[in-house]
């Protein structure tokens, strides 16, 4: 035989639904309050990591401040160098073209100088001949 379970049903006031309705609040707020922790501490966690980064950053700034610092001091330094350099190339060009300028001299004169040596051999072999001297080489 099988029996037959039946609920009473129960009269239920505005002030026991007040009630129930107020315990169900209560235990969503603990709950919200729980997940309110949470995302707290993970805030707090993203605020460290964000100081952190803002540090790192600082370096960071810092040390490239102190390259392009080193940078521009190495550039002032070639600068220098390079018209030093400008300076040293342009004395070595005038002496060079001094140089050049004697030595296109110098070819010259000797050129001259062949020519009078071959023209005074020529009058000495003329003399000779006409004296009848016999030059030995």
């Amino acid at each position: 035989m099988v029996s037959k379970i039946t609920k009473k049903k129960k009269n239920i006031s505005l002030d026991d639904l007040a009630l129930m309705m107020g315990r169900g609040f209560n235990a969503v707020d603990k709950r919200f309050n729980a997940v309110d922790k949470r995302f707290n501490a993970v805030d707090e966690r993203f605020d460290e990591v964000h100081e952190k980064m803002d540090e790192g950053f600082q370096r960071v700034d810092k040390q490239f401040g102190e390259v392009y610092e080193h940078i521009d001091g190495v550039r002032g330094e070639l600068k220098a160098d390079i018209e030093e350099l400008k300076v040293n190339v342009n004395s070595l060009q005038i002496a060079v073209d001094g140089y050049a300028k004697k030595a296109d001299t110098y070819f010259q004169e000797m050129v001259m100088l062949a020519h009078k040596v071959d023209r005074m051999e020529r009058w000495i072999l003329q003399i000779a001949k006409k004296t009848g001297v016999q030059l030995e080489a």
